[in-house]
């Protein structure tokens, strides 16, 4: 049984990253979208909250927060701008995470603390242009020489590439043995051989940087490795496993916006001389969106209790980001047709959520992936 009621750290962390959101998120978000400006300020306030290294232990300068206390500040943060959680997400969980499972007493030294700080900001680097849903099928190689390797290769798709201080990148150090040959390593920017893309244009998340990695020659030394070598798809996958708890709460952040936005529009736009919201075909969308909101918080915070209790939680964490996922986008999509003309305005920022919910079906494994991992799971 998952008890649902937060402890007053919980609320306190609630209120706290909803007060940010409100403060400091939401009165630039259209215009931060619009020009695919980088949150820097703001990613700096919350590296100062403790919002950037939520589940580090305090021992190496994090928060020292649970997983269910991480997925409630995302809510909130997601709720005012999909484009900071991402940036937020990816650090937490992706990042910061991997460091805490797998990284050494000298990397959690260098780069886990300042990481945790807000100091640094971490990117992860798993997809290529040739490998997408399938990450085991990687091209980037990295050759061991002496006491270095050279690292040759493209990666795609990295969030926080541009902005982004630490690479986390998966590779393969042996040829031909498929994902028994992926090995992880820590790459800072700025590392000789290693140059960044352009910014990618994006339907949605825009405020968050996306492109390309190009490694010529790259050499970083063994010392940089994560784990031991040919176990880097393992990391990447429970990285991941987490992760989608982070991004299945960016959805209910995002899909509770949308419900929030179309009550109180409902409650003021007047046609036929009736406020909208007394029309049953209105007040049935948001009755459907509030039911799908609670049933994907409650999978969201359940992958989340299992994971905290140290039990299997993957598939859990498939079922929270599909369901959850699926509903930012319904949710989204009607927030839009309830406000007519108006929702597909700019300025009136729904439309914003709905070209952001799309994301949330696609990255850290699509919608389709997730389908499989829940169907293999249950054919075990």
């Amino acid at each position: 049984m998952i008890d649902f009621t937060l402890t007053s750290e919980q609320e306190l962390i609630q209120k706290t990253a909803r007060e940010f959101a409100k403060e400091h998120l939401a009165p630039g978000v259209i215009e931060r979208d619009d020009k695919a400006e980088f949150p820097t300020e703001q990613i700096k306030v919350m590296g100062e909250l403790g919002f950037m290294g939520m589940m580090v232990p305090e021992e190496w300068s994090g928060a020292g927060f649970d997983t269910l206390t991480y997925v409630i500040a995302m809510e909130e943060i997601a709720a005012v701008e999909l484009a900071t959680s991402t940036i937020m997400s990816v650090n937490n969980s992706l990042v910061c995470q991997l460091f805490v499972d797998y990284g050494t007493e000298d990397q959690k030294e260098k780069y886990l603390k300042p990481l945790a700080i807000g100091e640094k900001l971490g990117a992860y680097s798993l997809s290529e242009p040739e490998s997408g849903s399938d990450a085991s099928n990687m091209r980037t190689f990295a050759k061991k020489e002496g006491d270095h390797y050279v690292i040759n290769g493209t990666k795609n798709w990295v969030t926080n590439g541009i902005n982004g201080d630490i690479v986390i990148l998966f590779c393969m150090t042996e040829k031909s043995v498929g994902y028994k040959g992926i090995s992880a390593f820590v790459v800072e920017k700025g590392t000789l051989g290693l140059s960044t893309g352009k910014k990618e244009n994006k339907l949605g998340i825009r405020a968050s940087d996306t492109c390309e990695l190009y490694f010529e020659n790259c050499l970083i030394p063994c010392e940089n490795m994560i784990g031991e070598e040919g176990l880097g798809f393992k990391v990447a996958m429970k990285a991941l496993g987490g992760g989608r708890i982070g991004i299945a709460a960016q959805a209910l952040g995002l899909a509770r916006a949308a419900l929030d936005a179309s009550i109180s529009y409902a409650k003021e736009r007047k046609q036929f001389g009736k406020i909208i919201g007394e029309f049953g075909a209105i007040q049935n969308k948001l009755a459907d969106m509030a039911t799908e909101i609670d049933a994907a918080r409650m999978l969201v915070w359940r992958a989340a209790k299992l994971k905290d209790d140290g039990k299997n939680y993957y598939r859990e964490s498939s079922m929270a980001k599909l369901y959850a996922s699926s509903t930012a986008m319904k949710a989204a999509t009607e927030c839009v047709q309830i406000h007519g003309g108006y929702g597909y305005m700019q300025e009136y920022g729904v439309e914003r959520l709905m070209r952001d919910a799309k994301i949330t079906q696609i990255y850290e494994g699509t919608s389709e992936i997730q389908q499989l991992v829940i169907g293999r799971d249950l054919l075990k």
